[in-house]
């Protein structure tokens, strides 16, 4: 009888021990790996990066992994320069640079929405009046059916590549009135457009919680559904850029972003994950 018990009991652990032999962490390829992966670039890439970096620093003390934003443009000429391993775009490449050897991972889609103060009576948009309103034609919150407020306009710097689809998308390349307030980043625009009630601006659907509100633009709500199924069509997808084939660390941090850990974290961040 005892034998029989230690039988059963041997079988019970080997069954059990089964699984975690099997078992493979998505981290597991940095068990080997040491050293520093400079990322700069997009700030919608920000939240995924900064996720999937203290992921992996947490289970390995040898590697240290440093981000900062400054925009699409910075990113591509970082990159193009040797200063970092990994240049975010939430574009394309322009011809200028890819010249310098440039590769592009796509790893998700965003919307671009346009964003004003949740205390903004305005309920929906047309793209039309959009653009009359960034080129300086409609003025007063008042002409579209809101308060007698000044509009206050926010874009980004020339740089960025929320502003480039933005233009390209939204605005149909028309010119953005000088006299509209330039800020450096997504999150500096819901900042800006939080603490100003006549504001309006443009960021990341991603981006967007109850400190700002994204009105209906031309009858379509801008939320992740709708730029995945297509029915809003301001959208983007946010690229990581290395100079030549990634190799070591870099090659096995864009693996873990295009990983089941990677997609968690864009959908986590309010975007959509785009297969390698």
């Amino acid at each position: 009888m005892r034998l029989k018990f230690r039988f059963i009991k041997l079988l019970l652990c080997s069954v059990l021990a089964v699984p975690a032999v099997g078992m493979a962490s998505e981290l597991d390829r940095f068990e080997n790996l040491s050293g520093t992966l400079n990322i700069a670039g997009g700030t919608a890439h920000i939240p995924v990066m900064k996720q999937a970096a203290k992921t992996i620093m947490s289970a390995n003390n040898d590697i240290r992994i440093t981000i900062a934003g400054g925009g699409s443009g910075v990113g591509a000429q970082q990159v193009a320069k040797g200063l970092v391993e990994i240049g975010n775009t939430g574009r394309p490449l322009k011809p200028g640079e890819l010249k310098y050897g440039l590769l592009s991972f796509p790893f998700a889609i965003d919307g671009v929405a346009v964003i004003v103060n949740p205390a903004n009576p305005i309920q929906q948009l047309s793209s039309q009046q959009v653009m009359d309103i960034y080129s300086g034609k409609i003025t007063n919150w008042k002409s579209l059916g809101g308060e007698d407020r000044q509009i206050n306009i926010f874009t980004r710097d020339e740089a960025s590549g929320t502003r480039s689809v933005f233009v390209k998308k939204l605005l149909n390349k028309s010119p953005v009135s000088a006299q509209a307030n330039v800020v450096p980043s997504n999150g500096a625009m819901k900042t800006a457009i939080a603490r100003d009630p006549g504001a309006i601006g443009y960021s990341s659907v991603g981006y967007i919680d109850q400190t700002v509100k994204a009105p209906i633009l031309d009858n379509v709500l801008p939320t992740n559904e709708a730029c995945a199924s297509g029915e809003y069509p301001v959208v983007r997808k946010l690229y990581m850029n290395t100079k030549g084939q990634p190799q070591g660390l870099t090659q096995a941090f864009i693996d873990y972003i295009y990983g089941p850990d990677g997609a968690e974290f864009i959908r986590e961040a309010g975007y959509i994950p785009v297969g390698h």
